[in-house]
This record gives structure tokens, C-alpha cells and sequence, in this order.
């Protein structure tokens, strides 16, 4: 696929430049949206139901799972169709699941209509990481894709304080029926956007998923997959214990969650900034060093002192939290840059992986349930010491156009 300057400044008719990149930017936060809305209610909702945290937390384990398998559906489906067709399907699966989310009447149905609710809304996250590459090049793409990750995590410090102040006027149901009218607000933009991809793949929708073989075939884009997925490990370790964490371990309430879960939010929110600030006086390569090894660090400060109380938690835990978003720009310009066609497959690919390894975090972190803070901390050593390793290898065998 052709991507030149000339189609990179194309604008939207209908949504504008910035209509564009706000509806980017919602598509991507489908994730931390459809998790981060409903956490501090999770404890609660086991206690309705009457099930053990386990069974209640496979509401979020198989979100992430089939949200992951989705997206290797919907990505190379877009390459084949459009990046529009797709969204609009995906959306009005997505809507119609949380409000089925909304009207379950026990656990094995919510987590049905979660399933549902993750493959629709994998759409929209396959084709916005796309239509990032399909409008925009060099520089440009990476300012936007930091500007939309900086968006995006604004959603994960917003999510839970509004949940925990909703849940005194309504219950769960309440907070899936906000999750369908952010689906309709999505829907409205869908429909008033204009197709990205410059050229459809003319091959058949088996032959678009085969795709996915030959783009993981390159191994530049390959091993850059690996070291970058491998920090969701970490991330969403955090999103899957945090509420244990501060409200089992800590004994806070809804609200005082809320507030420490949006600390951490904050430092997610100013990591892709930070990277900006950082790039026009350090190279790419260091920034990306240092934010692996300050990972190490900060994870063994959460081993050594995250235990003593939840102010000591949250501020061992920020520096990582920090380079971990810091990282994610310039990890995900490096890989679709590896990769000059089939931009919804590697954008599928990009998103499905990290969804994986983050799945494997969240299993993980309750291996050791005696001690969630230590498991956590331990999880942030060993992904940043992979990563630097992982890192080096790159650097050295020259895999990588940088």
C-alpha cells in the first residue's frame, strides 16, 4: 500500500482533523473503558451473584481472551473491506452486548454477553491503530499516536472515580448501560467517517486472515512484538489485582480506590507526553532503554515497601507505570513501520498480542494470593528485565529500521 505525504494531510469531510483523532482516540479506549468502568464494583458483584472472586473475575480474564481473538478477525477483515464496514458491524455487536450485560440475571450470562461485548468491540480497536497509519507518516504519526495513547489513558483515570460515584445512585447494570451509550456515541462518529484504506486487499477473507502469517513472517516487526508486549504483562497485572489490592489488602472504600487507581492513571496519562519532551533531546533507542530498566527499578520498590501501606504502593509503583506508557508510542511507530502493508493485520496483531501477555499478567499476579503487592512488583522486575534483554538482542543483530 502506497502511503504518500499528499494522502497523509487528506482530511475528514465530516469529522475534521481533530473530530478524527477524538474518535481514534475513543476507539482505542474500548479496553479501559469496558474494564476500568465496572472495577470498583467487581468485590460487590461477586457478593450479588453469590460466586467466588474467581468465577466473578472471568468476566474480565475472557474479556481480554476473546477481545484478543477478535481482533485477528476484524484486522485483516478491514484490509479486505474497509476500516468503516468493520467498525460499524463491530459497534453494533458491542451495544447490543452491554446492554445484554446489563440484563443478565446470573454470572454465566454476564460473562456470555462479555464475550460478545469483547468481540465487538475488538473491532474498533483493530481499525484505529490502522487508520493511524493510513492517514499519516513520519513524525507526524508518531505525534499522533502518543496524542491518542495520552487520550486513551485519560479513560482508565476517569473509568473508576466515575464508577465508584455512580454506584451510590445505581448498581452494575447502571455502569454496562453507560458502557452501550458510549458504543451509540461511537456509532455516530463511525457513521460520519469517511473511508482510511488507501487500497483494499483483493484476495479472499481467508486469504486476508492468512495475512496475519506473513506480516509475524517479518522479523523486525516480530521481535519488536514480543519486547513490546510483553509490558502489558505488567499493566494490566495491576488492573486485575488493584482492587484487591487497595480494597481487600489496604481496606479502602470505593471511593479511596478510585482516587489511588486514577494516581497511577495519571502517570499512564503523562508517559506519552513525557516521550514527546524526551524526543527532541534523546534518541529513540535510549528512551526506550531507560524506560525498561526504571520498570526493574521500580518494581523492586514495590517488592521492598509496596506493602507498608497504600500511599507507599502507589508511588513505587508510578515511576513504572510511567515509562510503561512512555514506551508504547514509539513502540507501536517502530512496528507498523517494519510493516508497509497489510496495516490492519499488524495493527491486529500489535493490539491481539498485548492483550495476550496482559492476560498472562493478570493469571499470574494471583498465582502467590498471600501477597498480591510483592506478585506485582516481582512481575514488573522480571517483564523489565526481558524487555532490556530483549531490547539489547534487537539493537545488536540490527533486526529493526530505526
Amino acid at each position: 500500500m502506497d502511503h504518500s505525504p499528499d494522502r497523509a494531510r487528506k482530511s475528514q469531510k465530516y469529522l475534521g482533523d481533530r473530530g478524527l483523532i477524538v474518535l481514534i482516540a475513543l476507539l482505542s479506549a474500548f479496553v479501559p473503558l469496558s474494564t476500568d468502568l465496572y472495577l470498583p464494583a467487581l468485590p460487590g458483584m461477586g457478593d450479588y451473584f453469590g460466586v467466588s472472586a474467581g468465577l466473578t473475575n472471568l468476566t474480565l480474564i475472557l474479556f481480554f481472551l476473546f477481545f484478543s481473538l477478535g481482533l485477528l478477525f476484524w484486522g485483516p477483515l478491514s484490509d479486505r473491506y474497509g476500516r468503516r464496514p468493520v467498525l460499524l458491524a463491530g459497534l453494533a455487536i458491542y451495544i447490543a452486548a452491554s446492554a445484554g450485560c446489563a440484563l443478565s440475571w446470573n454470572i454465566r450470562l454476564l460473562i456470555v454477553f462479555r464475550i460478545l461485548q469483547a468481540v465487538g468491540g475488538s473491532a474498533a480497536s483493530a481499525v484505529a491503530m490502522a487508520m493511524v497509519k493510513d492517514l499519516y507518516d513520519g513524525r507526524k504519526r508518531e505525534s499522533v499516536l502518543a496524542l491518542v495513547q495520552s487520550m486513551v489513558v485519560i479513560s482508565p483515570a476517569v473509568a473508576p472515580v466515575l464508577g465508584a460515584f455512580m454506584l451510590p445512585y445505581t448498581s452494575w447494570r447502571g455502569l454496562f448501560a453507560t458502557l452501550a451509550f458510549i458504543g451509540v456515541v461511537s456509532m455516530s462518529g463511525g457513521l460520519l467517517l469517511e473511508e482510511t484504506v488507501p487500497s483494499r486487499y483483493a484476495g479472499t477473507v481467508t486469504q486476508s486472515v492468512r495475512r496475519l502469517g506473513a506480516v509475524l513472517r517479518n522479523p523486525g516487526f516480530a521481535s519488536l512484538l514480543v519486547v513490546f508486549s510483553l509490558v502489558s504483562t505488567a499493566s494490566l497485572a495491576f488492573v486485575s489485582a488493584s482492587s484487591y489490592i487497595y480494597q481487600g489488602g489496604f481496606g479502602l472504600s470505593e471511593q479511596w480506590y478510585s482516587f489511588y487507581f486514577a494516581l497511577n492513571a495519571v502517570a499512564l496519562i503523562s508517559g506519552p507526553f513525557f516521550y514527546l519532551w524526551l524526543s527532541r533531546h534523546v534518541g529513540r533507542r535510549s528512551i526506550i532503554g531507560a524506560g525498561f530498566a526504571v520498570m526493574v527499578a521500580a518494581g523492586l520498590l514495590v517488592c521492598l515497601f509496596g506493602s507498608l501501606g497504600p500511599l507507599f504502593f502507589a508511588f513505587a509503583l508510578f515511576p513504572a507505570s510511567l515509562m510503561a506508557s512512555c514506551v508504547r508510542p514509539p513502540g507501536a511507530f517502530l512496528m507498523l513501520d517494519q510493516q508497509k502493508e497489510d496495516t490492519g493485520s499488524a495493527s491486529a496483531l500489535i493490539n491481539c498480542s498485548s492483550l495476550v501477555f496482559g492476560s498472562a499478567g493478570m493469571i499470574l499476579v494471583f498465582l502467590d494470593g498471600s501477597n498480591l503487592v510483592f506478585s506485582l512488583g516481582a512481575i514488573n522486575v522480571a517483564v523489565g528485565v526481558a524487555c532490556l534483554l530483549g531490547w539489547t538482542a534487537i539493537g545488536r543483530r540490527g533486526l529493526v529500521r530505526f
